[in-house]
């Protein structure tokens, strides 16, 4: 028994150790964030929705509800513990500034034709393996370069994009639910001075939160990736019940939602399972929802796959159709007839489209001018 006590000793050292390791894998040791950002704060808001005890604070945004210790970031990379109080690490720093037409949300029910100032911040709260903006959505604050160690303030946003002549701000490219803050109070200025918003999201977000924030906006867009959870909890990083569940919400909040799946060869692009995502968005969101389905491109992590086939994309369309929904749509296809708006009354073109550009619009006082069927969406600045 003698010769075992040492390494018995020893092994539990080793096993001692191997914790301490994986505690501070799970839970970083706290960073100085002064060494990160100015010592002013200029870079460090209060975050909102936030819980706190003893032994941190519990980030309440999103589905994932993060336990943050003392130093320790959300899965978001952007939200962080500091003194016990939940912080912002992005707020009024967009990496992402742009002008665009309103189509390259894609948008296509509300001002067709108009541009829309376009803002980013670093950050996702999901790690789709597809994603086409992977170098901002899953990025820390501290790596963004260029434009984004800027500040642009609410009010700077607004004042931009009344100056550059866009009609709305778009709240896009990463996930503008971990910007949170900066969104809310972008958007409570732009409505004030007359502009529209619009925000792009995966709809991974609290309902409360989203309650919140949804009387500011006119139209959101949700990226639906798919319909079973296996997908999206290996591909995507999430739950799908928890997107579902924000589509309800929106429903009964009364905001205009457009919904897009893009379709990924091999991978969410089995047709019964795509007639299941459309008697869903039918039955709970009624048939007047645009759906757009879009074509994958090989990048980021899923470079290997090809690009998706146009005839899955017509296939799918046809499905959608086929369950009663009136607006469907095909993304990333210039100059297929699937990117046009057709009157579900008559049948005929109201808005032909190529790409992002507007070859015609046949809608008058949100109305078909060749039969007078009311056409859902905003028409008019």
């Amino acid at each position: 028994m003698k010769n075992i006590k040492p390494y018995l000793f020893l092994s539990l050292n080793i096993i001692f150790c191997v914790g301490i390791l994986s505690l501070i894998a799970i839970y970083p040791p706290p960073q100085t964030v002064s060494g990160i950002f100015p010592a002013d704060g200029t870079r460090i808001r209060q975050a909102e929705w936030s819980k706190m005890d003893c032994l941190g604070v519990q980030c309440t945004l999103c589905p994932f509800r993060c336990f943050l210790p003392e130093g320790a970031r959300g899965i978001c990379r952007v939200r962080i513990n500091v003194a016990g109080r939940l912080k912002t690490l992005v707020y009024a720093q967009p990496v992402s500034v742009h002008i665009d037409p309103i189509e390259k949300k894609p948008v296509y029910h509300m001002l067709p034709g108009s541009r829309i100032f376009s803002i980013a911040t670093v950050g996702c709260n999901l790690r789709c393996s597809f994603c086409q903006n992977w170098e901002i959505s899953q990025s820390y604050p501290e790596e963004a370069k260029g434009e984004g160690r800027e500040i642009m303030t609410p009010r700077q946003v607004v004042d931009a994009a009344i100056e550059s002549g866009c009609n709305s701000i778009a709240y896009t490219y990463s996930e503008p639910v971990v910007f949170y803050e900066y969104v809310i109070d972008t958007a409570k200025l732009a409505k004030e001075k007359g502009l529209r918003n619009v925000m792009v999201s995966a709809g991974y977000i609290n309902p409360e939160p989203l309650e919140k924030l949804a009387p500011y906006f006119d139209v959101i867009k949700i990226d639906l990736k798919g319909f079973n959870e296996r997908f999206y909890r290996k591909t995507v990083g999430g739950d799908l019940r928890y997107v579902l569940d924000t589509l309800k919400e929106l429903k009964k909040l009364g905001v205009m939602t457009e919904v897009v799946n893009l379709i990924v060869p091999g991978l969410n692009d089995d047709m019964a399972e795509i007639k299941r995502m459309c008697e869903w968005i039918y039955s709970n969101m009624g048939p007047d929802t645009p759906v757009f389905f879009s074509r994958f491109t090989p990048q980021y992590r899923l470079g290997n796959l090809p690009a998706t086939p146009i005839e899955t994309l017509e296939k799918a369309r046809e499905i959608a159709l086929g369950t009663g929904l009136r607006y469907v749509y095909l993304g990333n296809v210039p100059g297929h007839p699937g990117e046009n708006t057709y009157c579900p009354g008559c049948g005929r073109v109201l808005i032909r489209r190529y790409g992002y550009a507007i070859l015609e619009n046949n809608i008058r006082d949100g109305r078909c001018v060749f039969c007078a069927e009311k056409i859902p969406g905003i028409w008019g600045r």
